[in-house]
């Protein structure tokens, strides 16, 4: 009974904060939810009062709602909208139909019958439309169910059967709550069980297919983003409901709006409130000369779209309207009268479903306060920035770089490239090769981001600082290397060489070659532009730059947590407790292997505020674990980034190595890291985590040097003797056992140990030793891994490089067998 009576009361506070706020549809939601955990308690006078107080509010909220409905509607007409959700249901119908599921659209074809047959327009052309769409689909769910249908009986208009509502008062009642909570979810539908799958159409290789439990937890755990929950997007999502009896109200509620947007902001509007003909996509394609920014500071987000939308009406391959649904059965988004979507967006190391509805920020003018399309009435670009903002917590979004948000819209393969002029590294003669062979290509998206820029040059330039570009083509004209860009703003552009101003650099020759006149862009400012590519790396600051992951046959993805207290703040002198991960591929494959660590963001301020730098790095260690950061050297040293992706890029030769150790370093974590590893190949490979063999481990937690103990090394044999003394024993009946010693000091010391053989309990062992050291001294850590250490008993001796440095020290021993460790000396 405690559950049901919690489940209850969360329930009711959420519907009274909805309430509160007049978001009416969320708490009449929220409020039937309460009753129905009421309605199974035992009753005394309270609960009673209380069911009874909800249930009044429903019954006056249901009539304000229909009220509401039928006001909004006024603006358009409801006979349009009628039409339209008919239509929209008579389609989904045909789709269910021509694939076969019978039940599926003999009910969507009942749901038009019924919306067809209670409009009652008083326009008889529409109310003909209206009869025929209805009759069409009772003949057709009759021939499914085995019948014939009546083509000659009259129809009778079944609004005769509804029941009339009671007036409304002006003033709804008060709520008696006011208390934050969160939903139960108990009522929700099972969803199957997670497979192993790609963020693109790849060959999932190097692994089970099924997801560890370890791996569900992460992605549980991670699906829960600034307060509202982004589950994987899995097959059975494709059947989504999207009709309802009254248009669909997100229960999340309404986004947070931006402070920009607040000043002018009148009211939440639908399509059909705004637009007589609401639509997905206006054309045959997209397109990116449509798209508009506002007042949102999303300029990555919408340079994201322009450089997708120029993508799909140059390859004709539907990239971003893809992940929007409903759609018909050419798999094309379409728009849905009944208010609802969902779109599929790559978010924490998955492709995540997030659902909306239909309601836009208006202005006073009626004007929306969201990016937008020029091609009135066309929606994707509102939806889709929608979806994605409410991901990021609402319209004050603070902003984040095209690779996240490309990532997130496409699944593409996220990689920075810094301009750095004066970087000897920084090769731009081979970027902007990259750029002009690739794009033409069809295999990256790109755009690009300027830096700081003074007050004087971005008045001289017109170029916006910290700001955002589409990079819409890439030119080569004998030797003259352009850029066309495309400021999301829609207005604003260059003003130096090559812009439409510039009357010194556009030859004729150069005008053909682009098919581009000056004279006749500066008459009107569609924020599109030509830009030099040595102007772009004396005002930009970094190429962003997405791949194709179509580009690899091969793929493999592992999702692992880190935990707070595991390693080292910093990675200055031990990585051996860092996650590590085995890569191998066939001897003598050529190729690449891409490996992209995804941090997963389960909060805003991660994105305002993020103090966590990682990365990737790589080791030819044959597979196995890394414990000092530069012993050996990293074979790639990666860059430590506090951006949510980092890319790592391995080149593949006939005589490169077969087996590598990636290592995720960090830069001063203090928190639990969430994360992706994912790997795109162009030729098989396998990735496992490393495991540890060692099931026992024993720890000395008050070891000393100090006085006569502080003996320094070998090389003082007078006083080496002297040094802290302890004896292993190690408990196992075979000669094939794996040990691991640890030792920690002080950093400012040099340390090391010995470790020598007492007794065995096979002195035949081959693999016996004598005695081994940990190798060169090192500052505060040093580790020693052996394999196959026959059984028996050890005497190890921690030293100091010097005698007399003194100070605590720390002795671990971990191993596949039962040990025991203890001080002799």
């Amino acid at each position: 009974m405690g559950q049901t009576l919690e489940d209850a009361l969360i329930a009711a506070r959420r519907a009274v904060q909805f309430d509160s706020s007049q978001q009416y549809k969320q708490a009449l939601y929220y409020y039937d939810l309460a009753t129905k955990r009421l309605a199974t308690l035992p009753h005394d006078s309270k609960l009673t009062s209380k069911l009874t107080e909800y249930q009044d509010r429903i019954s006056t909220l249901k009539t304000l709602l229909a009220e509401q409905d039928r006001r909004l509607h006024s603006n358009v007409g409801t006979n349009q909208a009628d039409l339209q959700r008919c239509n929209f249901l008579f389609s989904q119908a045909l789709d269910a139909d021509e694939a076969g599921c019978k039940d599926i659209a003999i009910k969507l074809y009942t749901d038009a019958v019924e919306l067809g047959l209670s409009a009652n327009p008083a326009d008889p052309e529409r109310k003909q439309k209206l009869t025929n769409l209805a009759r069409l689909a009772l003949d057709r769910a009759e021939a499914l169910k085995g019948k014939t249908a009546p083509t000659s009986s009259p129809i009778k208009n079944s609004t005769d059967a509804l029941p009339k509502l009671p007036s409304v008062p002006e003033t709804s009642p008060s709520p008696t709550i006011s208390v934050k909570a969160t939903p139960s979810t108990s009522d929700k539908p099972q969803r199957p069980p997670l497979h192993r799958g790609s963020s693109a159409h790849l060959t999932v290789t190097g692994g089970s297919s099924t997801y560890t439990e370890e791996e569900k937890r992460v992605l549980l755990h991670t699906s829960h983003i600034n307060n509202n929950k982004f589950v994987p997007f899995m097959s059975v999502d494709l059947s989504e409901k999207f009709q309802y009896a009254i248009p669909f109200t997100d229960k999340d509620g309404l986004l947070e709006l931006d402070p920009k947007q607040k000043p002018d902001f009148s009211r939440w509007a639908r399509p059909d409130e705004l637009f007589p003909e609401p639509k997905m996509v206006a054309g045959p394609h997209v397109d990116y000369f449509s798209i508009k920014q506002t007042v949102v500071s999303d300029c990555s987000f919408v340079a994201s779209l322009a450089v997708s939308a120029q993508y799909e009406k140059k390859f004709r391959k539907r990239l971003v309207t893809s992940i929007i649904y409903p759609q018909n059965r050419s798999k094309e988004p379409i728009y849905n009268p009944f208010g609802k979507y969902m779109v599929k967006l790559h978010i924490n190391g998955i492709p995540r479903k997030v659902i909306i509805d239909d309601q836009l920020p208006v202005s006073r003018y009626n004007q929306l306060l969201c990016s937008y399309s020029n091609n009135r009435g066309e929606l994707w670009i509102s939806l889709l920035e929608k979806a994605y903002m409410k991901v990021m917590g609402g319209y004050d979004f603070p902003g984040s770089n095209s690779n996240i948000d490309l990532h997130a819209l496409t699944g593409w393969i996220p990689e920075r490239w810094a301009i750095r002029p004066n970087d000897p590294d920084f090769n731009r003669d081979r970027l902007f090769d990259t750029l002009l062979v690739r794009m033409r290509q069809g295999d990256v998206l790109v755009t690009v981001a300027t830096g700081e820029l003074s007050d004087v040059d971005a008045e001289r330039t017109g170029l916006v600082p910290t700001h955002a570009y589409a990079v819409l083509d890439v030119k080569n004209v004998e030797g003259v290397r352009l850029l066309q860009l495309k400021n999301p703003w829609s207005h604003l552009r260059w003003r130096g060489n090559y812009s439409e101003l510039d009357t010194k650099h556009w030859t004729t020759q150069l005008r053909q070659a682009l098919d581009y006149d000056p004279d006749s862009a500066s008459e009107f400012d569609n924020g599109i532009f030509w830009i030099d590519y040595d102007s772009i790396c004396r005002f930009f600051d970094v190429f962003y730059l997405n791949w194709n992951p179509g580009l690899f046959k091969f793929t493999y993805c592992i999702h692992q947590m880190w935990t707070a207290g595991i390693g080292p703040t910093k990675d200055a002198y031990n990585i051996g407790d860092n996650p590590q991960f085995s890569l191998e591929v066939t001897p003598g494959a050529t190729g690449a292997i891409w490996i992209l660590l995804t941090r997963h963001i389960t909060d805003i301020a991660d994105f305002r505020q993020n103090q966590e730098y990682i990365t990737v790095l790589v080791y030819r260690n044959d597979g196995k674990r890394v414990f000092y950061p530069h012993d050996p050297p990293p074979y790639i040293d990666g860059v430590r980034i506090n951006s949510p992706h980092y890319l790592c890029k391995l080149k593949l030769g006939p005589s490169s190595e077969s087996r590598y150790t990636l290592v995720i370093s960090q830069y001063e974590k203090t928190n639990t890291i969430y994360y992706t590893l994912r790997s795109y190949g162009t030729c098989p490979f396998t990735l496992r985590k490393i495991a540890e063999p060692y099931k026992f481990e024993k720890e000395i937690t008050d070891g000393q040097w100090s006085g006569i103990n502080a003996g320094g090394c070998g090389n003082h044999p007078a006083t080496y003797q002297n040094n802290p003394r302890y004896q292993l024993l190690l408990q196992s009946s075979n000669n094939n056992n794996n040990l691991r010693i640890i030792l920690k000091g002080p950093k400012q010391y040099q340390i090391g140990f010995e470790i020598i053989t007492v007794i065995l309990n096979d002195p035949e062992c081959p693999t016996a030793f004598r005695s081994k050291s940990s190798g060169s001294f090192r500052s505060g850590f040093v580790v020693l891994e052996l394999e196959d250490v026959p059984a028996g008993t050890y005497n190890i001796i921690p030293s100091t490089f010097l005698p007399g440095q003194e100070g605590p020290f720390f002795l671990t021993c971990k191993a596949s067998c039962n040990i025991q460790l203890s001080r002799i000396q």
